[in-house]
């Protein structure tokens, strides 16, 4: 069977991470682009398994929002890390993460990328400085501020991107979060991923301050709004975030405006917004064809190089759910381990 390799993809797509800022050449492109048509497809694929009954719990889509991962992503350097909340699906594939161990993780099998115990609220992969994954609403703001705060102690050079949504940026956690990083110059990008809804409540009904960059004006953490939906938009701001806070002048805001197609959650029926709105986001927004008219306008791909790259991604992403819907199950005895990490004092 065909199958995707995620971290050539990433790899390619992170090349031009760099804070020298040129324009990407081709090959990023076309690596952008794969990075997140591979996310779509996924989750489409991941959406139907939930649908069958093979997912358990909560399952949390990405879609419509792949830009910011992958654009992200490439403004990163190699041991940067990365923590989020509960729709974390996009990130671990724009890392690198292998569609099988993505999509195993959310069946519950032993090969997941842990080990089936995280499931798709609560994945995790240190080795490639993933950190969650993480269930409770803000949470993640806080720990990632931590690891923030180890690579100021052990000046090792290293940024944390801590992501969280629009409604959690409404959590007080958050605020001690900044007050802190600032205060202590913590190398830190934090990245509000504004899909308009938190749940099912849109922004202007839950916060009074919707231009979400501004948040962290009252402790000197500058910010800035950027397009979500355009993945080289979302690169440049990234590395112009990830140079700020590398060179020691402490953390950097990012306001990404994007949109979720699907409801928050499975289990939500979006009954809160109108089919004419979600149209119309795709139609005009849509970050993948934004991409791909991009590419066809300078001739790098053509309608039959894109069908082409879209049906090797769905076999591949078909092997990924046979591959998660017929692989063993955790052992009973891995039911303990991983819970505690032993550290030299």
């Amino acid at each position: 069977m065909a199958r995707v390799s995620a971290s050539k993809t990433a790899t390619a797509a992170r090349r031009s991470g760099s804070e020298e800022g040129p324009v990407p050449d081709r090959e990023q492109l076309l690596a952008y682009y794969r990075s997140m048509l591979l996310i779509r497809r996924f989750e489409e694929r991941a959406g139907q398994l939930y649908g069958m009954g093979l997912i358990g719990g909560f399952c949390h889509l990405y879609i419509g929002q792949e830009a910011i991962a992958v654009g992200m992503h490439a403004a990163q350097r190699a041991g940067d890390q990365v923590i989020t909340g509960y729709r974390e699906h996009g990130h671990m594939l724009a890392a690198g993460v292998s569609p099988r161990s993505v999509m195993a993780e959310l069946t519950g099998r032993a090969a997941g990328v842990a080990k089936g115990k995280g499931g798709s609220m609560h994945m995790f992969d240190a080795e490639r400085g993933f950190y969650g994954g993480h269930g409770i609403v803000g949470a993640q703001v806080s720990l990632g501020t931590g690891l923030a705060l180890a690579n100021r102690y052990r000046n090792d050079g290293k940024v944390a991107f801590v992501y969280f949504g629009d409604g959690a940026a409404n959590q007080g956690q958050v605020y001690e979060s900044f007050n802190m990083a600032e205060l202590w110059r913590l190398p830190v990008v934090y990245v509000i991923e504004n899909n308009q809804y938190a749940m099912g409540t849109s922004v202007e009904r839950s916060s009074s301050e919707t231009h979400l960059f501004r948040r962290g004006a009252s402790f000197n953490i500058p910010g800035e709004e950027v397009d979500g939906m355009d993945v080289l938009a979302v690169r440049e701001a990234g590395l112009r975030a990830a140079a700020h806070a590398r060179s020691g002048k402490g953390p950097y805001l990012l306001e990404m405006k994007t949109y979720r197609y699907r409801g928050h959650s499975m289990s939500d029926p979006g009954k809160y917004r109108t089919r004419e709105e979600i149209d119309e986001v795709r139609k005009t927004r849509d970050p993948i064809e934004h991409l791909q008219e991009r590419l066809a306008r300078e001739g790098a791909v053509d309608e039959a190089a894109t069908r082409a790259m879209d049906a090797e991604i769905k076999e591949a992403v078909a092997d990924a759910a046979e591959f998660a819907r017929t692989a063993p199950e955790p052992d009973a005895s891995e039911l303990m381990t991983e819970i505690y990490v032993e550290a030299a004092v």
